[in-house]
């Protein structure tokens, strides 16, 4: 407490004023001296016992805050009454609070970003190790069918290295927030053949049926070619569900509060304790022999969302897979 200055000079300041207090009280008789002096202590003693107490309990504030600058697990910041103290107390607690917040979202990021990278790694390493197979095999394979067969399968690995790169660094600009939507208002059925036109062939050689019901002049407001990337994901999914002579209907729904677009396929369906996990990156579901790398409706989702959308899937109550997205107007 003597440490402080301001205390030594209010200390200097209350001792000069006691002494000539006391010598003009001694100067009128003994006992207005000795009243000035009796006084004097009383104060003294009063300032002296209650700034030791604020001192106190500005240490244990202090050594509080430095468990919480150190990560303290457990901590507990006591109430206070009304004053001075109370309301700095207060302000420490909204600290220690924030301060606990970021730290725990730190940690959630840094474990996620440990784990995604280890998907990542993970997701690009059987590719190149089938290709590094597929070299090798063509360095000793005479025959040129064969050559051309494994270039194919090389060609189509390689096409699913480059989309899935592609994917994960368009989420990571989402992530990080410097994608610009370029939002304008959108003719959907003209959005859907544009989503559907790289499927196209796909679709005529595995005998996928489409049926489309879309209300004439239909609008929807949004970045053209991000929602374009979604509905892509959404098909392509549907279309490996489906399977050959499979069916995929595009339904939407126009109301006064917003758009819905439903996607249904004639597939399985899902799982049961798939449906929470649909959206979760890398999540590929029950299937090991799955080809996909778990990332497509995770990205779809983020696009939508993004935009002020929402979607959801389902199972549909005669069979298959349901997607649901709505836009508010």
């Amino acid at each position: 407490m003597l440490k402080n200055k301001e205390i030594r000079t209010l200390i200097g300041v209350f001792a000069g004023m006691t002494v000539i207090a006391g010598a003009a009280g001694f100067a009128l008789c003994a006992a207005a001296g000795i009243l000035v002096l009796f006084s004097a202590a009383a104060f003294a003693a009063a300032f002296f016992l209650f700034t030791r107490a604020r001192y106190k309990r500005l240490g244990e504030m202090a050594d509080e805050i430095n468990r919480v600058l150190h990560n303290a697990d457990h901590l507990y910041i006591s109430e206070e009454e009304e004053g001075e103290l109370s309301i700095l107390q207060s302000e420490i607690k909204k600290m220690t609070v924030r301060i606990r917040e970021q730290n725990h979202a730190l940690k959630q990021e840094k474990e996620h970003l440990s784990d995604s990278l280890a998907d990542i790694a993970h997701q690009l390493r059987t590719p190149l190790t089938s290709v590094n197979l597929i070299l090798s095999l063509l360095e000793n394979e005479p025959d040129e069918s064969k050559h051309k067969d494994f270039l194919r399968e090389a060609e189509a690995l390689l096409t699913q290295m480059d989309w899935l790169i592609t994917s994960l660094l368009k989420l990571s600009r989402l992530d990080a927030g410097i994608v610009v939507f370029q939002n304008k208002w959108m003719d959907a059925e003209e959005l859907f053949k544009a989503a559907l036109r790289p499927f196209l062939i796909s679709m005529e050689l595995h005998q996928i049926t489409l049926r489309i019901e879309v209300p004439k002049g239909l609008k929807l407001w949004g970045d053209p070619n991000w929602l374009q990337q979604a509905m892509e994901n959404i098909l392509k999914n549907c279309i490996e569900s489906a399977g050959d002579k499979g069916c995929i209907e595009i339904l939407c729904q126009d109301t006064l509060l917003f758009t819905e677009i439903t996607i249904h396929d004639s597939g399985p369906g899902f799982e049961e304790e798939e449906m929470p996990h649909l959206f979760d990156r890398f999540y590929r579901g029950k299937d090991t022999g799955a080809t996909g790398y778990g990332i497509g409706l995770a990205l779809c989702k983020t696009i939508i969302v993004r935009q002020g959308g929402m979607i959801a899937a389902k199972n549909h109550q005669q069979g298959g897979a349901v997607f649901s997205m709505r836009f508010p107007k």
